[in-house]
Parts: structure tokens; sequence; C-alpha cells
């Protein structure tokens, strides 16, 4: 079985929207797009986290295969990324779009889950997804990814769409490998590692004072 990948950038806040320019993605007024302007350098390899596709097939939602498509085609045909990205089979999740025109492009259908499963049976190449936030959620949620490579930028951007939202699914993760590139981004892989597993710090029965604390704070929440 090969695995599905989720590659993305995201603010120390978690933000993950429009990383790349200010009219990437704009919506829900978002205004602070390009925020990853001024951190790259040489240690910051694309194609070791499957940025670039390469040995990939890309798996994208429908907003981040329209601003790709409506870039890497026209680039230069020199450049390596879209070069790799051009010729890469790509798989489409959406809802709205009935035709793809971008080579190698084809759509999912309805029950994306079920689809992604199925290709992540078939032999070849591992999947490759990048930013896709809504469509990271709905296979979050069914337990689909096996590797997340998050790039955490030093910028602190208060809103946005995030990488894991409120509706994710608790879980913990291993951390495969971590490395900082010398501009303060921390470039880190991680793993699914189980169910999440609570407990307490606390080596001490409570204190009358401490169950007063949770008995108002219970009574407040109502």
């Amino acid at each position: 079985m090969r695995k599905l990948i989720a590659s993305t950038f995201v603010s120390l806040d978690g933000v993950m929207q429009a990383p790349g320019g200010p009219e990437e993605d704009r919506s829900g007024s978002f205004s602070r797009g390009g925020w990853t302007f001024g951190f790259w350098d040489e240690v910051m390899g694309l194609a070791a986290a499957g940025f670039d596709g390469t040995n990939r097939e890309l798996l994208l939602g429908r907003r981040t295969y329209e601003i790709f498509a409506a870039h890497w085609p026209y680039q230069p045909p020199d450049d390596p990324t879209a070069q790799t990205l051009n010729a890469a089979r790509k798989y489409v999740a959406s809802r709205t779009l009935e035709t793809l025109d971008w080579h190698n492009a084809e759509l999912l259908g309805n029950d994306v889950p079920k689809a992604v499963a199925a290709l992540k049976a078939e032999p070849g190449h591992d999947l490759q997804l990048i930013g896709s936030g809504h469509l990271i959620q709905s296979l979050q949620a069914e337990a689909l990814i096996d590797e997340y490579n998050v790039w955490t930028f030093p910028v602190i951007l208060g809103r946005g769409k995030r990488l894991f939202e409120a509706t994710a699914t608790p879980c913990a993760l291993r951390l495969v490998q971590t490395q900082t590139s010398t501009t303060g981004v921390v470039m880190s892989t991680y793993a699914p590692n189980g169910p999440l597993r609570p407990g307490s710090l606390a080596s001490t029965e409570p204190s009358a004072r401490e169950l007063e604390r949770r008995a108002r704070m219970t009574a407040e929440e109502r």
C-alpha cells in the first residue's frame, strides 16, 4: 500500500492560507497572503518534503487545484518545479468542477475518502497532498493520512484557514525528523501514533480549593 503524505506551510499559530502571495487566496477577507516571503534559504529543499511532486502523484482540493492550474503551466519550460508538477498525475476533489484542463488531472468523484483509500491500495508512487486545507480535514478524520510534513514559519497571522480546525479528530503524532533553516523555519515530519492518551500531571489528591475551583468552572459552563 502506498502512503498518503500531506505537506504544508503554516504560521506559528497554525494558519496555512495563502503562503505564496497576496492574491493566492483572499477568501474570508484574508489580507496577509505571501507570509513565507523573506524566509527562504538553501536549506529548504522542496523535493525532500514532496512540495514539488517529485516521484509522487498529487492529491489536490479544488481551490489548490485552481491556484496551481493557473500558475504552473505558464511558467518557463526550464523551471524544474513546473516540469515536475505539470507532468505528475493529479487527482482532484471537487463538488463543483465538471472538467479539468491541467495535464494528467482527473476528478475523484463524490465519495472522496473511498476514492483515496482505493488509490492508496494501488501500486505506484506515494500520493502527495499539497495545501488543500479542506481536503486535509476530511482525510484526517478518516485516518487516511500517513505522514505530515509541516514547515512552521516564525510568523503570527492571527486569522485565516488553519491546518487543523476545531473539527479535527484528536490523535497522537510521532516526530519522525526535524530540521531548522537559517531563517528559523522548523521543518518537521510527523506520523500518526494512535489515539490521544490524556492523563494528569497532578501527583496528589486535589485540595479542597481545587475541588471548589472545578465545581465553579462546571457551573459557569452551564
